[in-house]
């Protein structure tokens, strides 16, 4: 098995370079680099990863607790995340903490146990004892999806989409309709996400000079029965909405088995705008008109955020927020709109 020596005398350099090469511990000249991959490529070797780690006290591994990875806006986080990590020589560790107070706390100490150099983590809504662990433990953490301290000095770097301003567009596109009563299936309390998107439901509904009327949100808990529970009790009312915007994906569909069963039809008894796309939302009869959140980019940002901070681990932290894309399709009740871009735009930091 070819050794670091033999690939330093292949590329005529010392074991110091090749080291530096490997590890990204100094910087080195490109076609000193490039004679070291070549030399690596040729003799076939292998770097010895255990090794590695004892001498530099890294093991090139993030730690990733994501719950609900089954759910298609995380799978695109986890595929931004991987992809993110591979591309800077790093393997990825996952645990799904069932978005479970008690339970988060534990698959994070357990990843924190398995020596990773970071952790990229969605919290859930009732953090408390997971951000006091990372804090007492002072581990590298990148906070995904769901932001904590949204109004002050984050104490963890944060990526997430734009939640509010998105929310306020689907309102405000569906009062331009003629709507008047303008439901909103929410999601789990506690959570920055539904927090943030209630707050856009109703700077929406103040910009097109409607009330709001607490009788029309309902949270849907973030899950598909949630959901299907939520929007059967808002067709229960006496004055029932007569469109609907529903704040995740999963709820989007538990919200259209509530709609069938009471026999409403979409977008003719009822419209529907949702928050996040998915890969067969325009295959629905009507096509779901929906925000679109850069999912990949999302977890691709996180894991530059986390490399910049075991890069430089005093610097202040910060909250990256990336912007959404309305897609406009046709269950808000308007026609097809053709060539609507499906891109999301890249995001902007604050």
């Amino acid at each position: 098995m070819p050794t670091m020596a033999d690939v330093a005398r292949s590329a005529g350099v010392s074991v110091a370079t090749v080291s530096h090469v490997l590890n990204d511990t100094r910087p080195v000249l490109p076609h000193t680099r490039q004679a070291v991959m070549d030399a690596i490529e040729e003799l076939g070797y292998t770097p010895n990863t255990l090794a590695r780690s004892l001498v530099t006290s890294r093991t090139r591994s993030i730690g990733l607790a994501v719950s609900a990875i089954s759910n298609p806006y995380f799978t695109e986080i986890l595929q931004g995340v991987e992809a993110g990590a591979l591309e800077h020589g790093y393997s990825l560790l996952i645990a799904d903490p069932h978005d479970d107070p008690g339970h988060e706390r534990k698959v994070v100490q357990l990843l924190h146990e398995r020596r990773v150099d970071g952790m990229i983590v969605a919290p859930s809504a009732a953090p408390r004892e997971l951000l006091a662990y990372l804090d007492r433990q002072a581990v590298p953490t990148v906070l995904l999806d769901r932001v904590v301290d949204a109004d002050g000095a984050p104490r963890f770097d944060q990526v997430c989409a734009e939640s509010a301003a998105p929310t306020t567009q689907l309102v405000s596109h569906l009062a331009e309709l003629g709507h008047r009563r303008i439901g909103l299936v929410a999601g789990l309390p506690g959570l920055s996400t539904t927090a943030e998107r209630i707050t856009g439901y109703r700077h929406g509904l103040a910009a097109a000079g409607l009330p709001y009327d607490e009788r029309l949100v309902v949270h849907g808990d973030s899950e598909s029965a949630g959901a299907e529970r939520a929007t059967a009790a808002l067709l229960s009312l006496g004055a029932p909405p007569s469109a609907l915007v529903t704040a995740n994906n999963t709820m989007t569909l538990g919200a259209l088995r509530a709609l069938r069963a009471h026999g409403r039809s979409v977008p003719d008894d009822i419209a529907l705008c949702c928050f996040d796309d998915f890969a067969w939302a325009d295959l629905f009869s009507p096509r779901l008109t929906a925000i679109a959140q850069p999912s990949r980019e999302i977890g691709a940002q996180a894991v530059r955020v986390l490399l910049d901070r075991l890069a430089s681990p005093d610097r202040p932290a910060r909250t990256v927020r990336l912007d959404c894309t309305f897609v406009h399709r046709t269950s808000c009740g308007c026609a097809e709109q053709p060539g609507q871009p499906r891109t999301p735009e890249k995001g902007t930091v604050s």
